[in-house]
């Protein structure tokens, strides 16, 4: 309560729940922060029902570049066990696209730029995708582990299989036979309200709301991040001086 007004009414104005001007402020912020949520809930449902209108037939289909994938090799596919290599093939198939044919890539060697074919490997699952894809016995027999690190220098455990020469690639051309089912009036509220957020830059506080953290920001919870911004502050002769000072009252 402000001391003007128990000053000028006494302190029986403290029973009457009069608020601050910052008390008021305060609950302006709630209650717009509540709408954005309410906003942000509205988009989520809208974004679902999108979702779910379904699929309507692409008449006449579309070429959208070319696909490859792994086949089974012709002496195995004419072999007596090709029912079960198939069978497994559509667990650990992968399926990759490109606008080139030939599935080029450039790359950089010794200075100079060379195009190469990219390569493509069968599924490695992890420990939690090999159980999911539910392995026979036999088939499980087929695969070994092996550590392996990405490029962010995390370690995880893959199966890798250990007979890919059963499978070759082949390219396809990738068909567009079908879209997703479009609701102007869906898209227009969508459109509306994605629009409102940005040209206000609301959606930075939104975010705000819903992770606690903003870009950047969220890296200064960090204890490292604290640390390092606490040696910048002194130079390097302060922290040295710091140093032999404390070395000359250890040997006093």
């Amino acid at each position: 309560m402000d001391t003007k007004l128990i000053q000028q009414f006494g302190t029986e104005i403290g029973s009457y729940r009069f608020r601050t001007e910052r008390q008021k402020m305060r609950l302006r912020y709630k209650d717009f922060d509540k709408q954005l949520l309410e906003l942000n809930s509205r988009l989520d449902t809208l974004y679902e029902k999108r979702r779910n209108l379904g699929w309507e037939p692409l008449t006449p289909p579309v070429q959208k570049g070319w696909k490859r994938f792994f086949v089974l090799r012709e002496d195995v596919a004419a072999g007596r066990l090709a029912d079960f290599f198939e069978q497994l093939l559509k667990k650990i198939n992968t399926t990759d696209y490109s606008w080139k044919k030939d599935f080029k890539i450039r790359k950089r060697k010794r200075g100079r730029k060379i195009y190469v074919v990219k390569e493509q490997r069968l599924l490695a699952p992890c420990e939690w995708q090999f159980r999911k894809l539910d392995f026979s016995l036999q088939e499980q027999q087929l695969f070994y582990e092996q550590w392996q690190t990405d490029k962010y220098g995390h370690s995880s455990k893959r199966y890798i299989f250990s007979e890919p020469w059963r499978f070759m690639l082949t390219v396809k051309p990738n068909m567009i036979d079908k879209k997703r089912v479009t609701d102007p009036e869906l898209e227009s509220e969508i459109q509306q309200i994605r629009q409102y957020l940005k040209k206000n830059r609301y959606d930075f506080r939104l975010e705000k709301l819903k992770d606690g953290s903003l870009g950047y920001k969220h890296y200064r919870c960090y204890p490292k991040a604290k640390e390092t911004a606490l040696y910048k502050k002194k130079h390097v002769t302060q922290w040295l001086d710091e140093i032999k000072n404390e070395q000359i009252e250890d040997q006093s």
